[in-house]
């Protein structure tokens, strides 16, 4: 069922509508106003097509400027392209693994395995934590908001990436539905949704490494979403904030007056 959140493209991977989940208060997520998506590199015309009929009209891009400038977003006709960084540099790993990332970039291949972590894993969770407490990453998601803020018109919609789709994407997720009001167990099962559609993807990426067992679970951390992952993140945010709701409010300044006008904008 969770599937059919999945929007039918060509050339994208993860691309998620995160309308139609409820909050706690009985109302629900507007559809066709907000999505989450791996890269855009790989879109085909069709595909632009599809997204700019689906209502896209902003484009924020997450990804450091090397992903950046490897892999250009292909832009949605009518939408505007918003370069967001939340790292200054791919903290995820995750370009070492996309398909666009690797040709252009000979030092990203992953036959070369010199700059893949040996623990994915502690890899994950130190990036998560990095993210909490990182200047830059407030910034990025501050302005983010500001963009979910301007989405103030019916029939448009708001897609936020980076390249995987699911850490700082994912994070990003969990910030505007914390802020929208919806229930911790089910932003958790969002965010782990990852695992369940880039499956196959994942499986086929990860058979160069199946003669190396230590390796191969390096790299599945990496191409993985965790709860450990999220757990990191939480940690921090109750050392800094106390809860997610005061992290977003208090650190990455989203004020109590913006939250009252995202329910409006986003909710129904």
């Amino acid at each position: 069922m969770e599937n059919k959140r999945l929007l039918n493209l060509e050339g994208g991977r993860n691309f998620r509508e995160l309308g139609g989940y409820p909050t706690q208060d009985g109302q629900v997520i507007k559809t066709h106003k907000v999505i989450r998506s791996a890269t855009l590199g790989q879109l085909t015309d069709k595909d632009l097509q599809y997204l700019s009929d689906y209502g896209i009209r902003y484009d924020i891009d997450f990804r450091s400027i090397d992903e950046q400038q490897a892999v250009a977003d292909r832009v949605p006709p009518k939408a505007k392209y918003v370069f967001d960084p939340v790292f200054s540099v791919d903290l995820t790993q995750s370009s070492k693994f996309d398909e666009q990332e690797k040709a252009s970039q000979p030092q990203h291949n992953i036959e070369g395995l010199n700059d893949i972590p040996q623990d994915g894993h502690d890899n994950m969770c130190a990036t998560y934590r990095e993210l909490i407490h990182s200047d830059s990453a407030k910034k990025a998601y501050r302005i983010f908001f500001d963009y979910l803020l301007a989405n103030e018109k019916d029939q448009q919609a708001v897609l936020f990436h980076c390249t995987a789709g699911k850490d700082r994407t994912g994070m990003g997720a969990v910030f505007l539905m914390t802020a929208l009001g919806v229930d911790q167990k089910i932003i958790v099962d969002d965010y782990l949704l990852t695992n369940t559609v880039l499956e196959d993807y994942i499986n086929e990426q990860l058979q160069p490494f199946s003669n190396d067992p230590e390796l191969y679970q390096s790299v599945k951390s990496l191409m993985q979403v965790s709860h450990d992952y999220l757990s990191a993140a939480d940690e921090e945010v109750k050392k800094e904030s106390g809860n997610w709701l005061n992290y977003v409010q208090n650190e990455i300044k989203v004020t109590p007056q913006e939250i009252a006008d995202l329910k409006k904008i986003y909710l129904q």
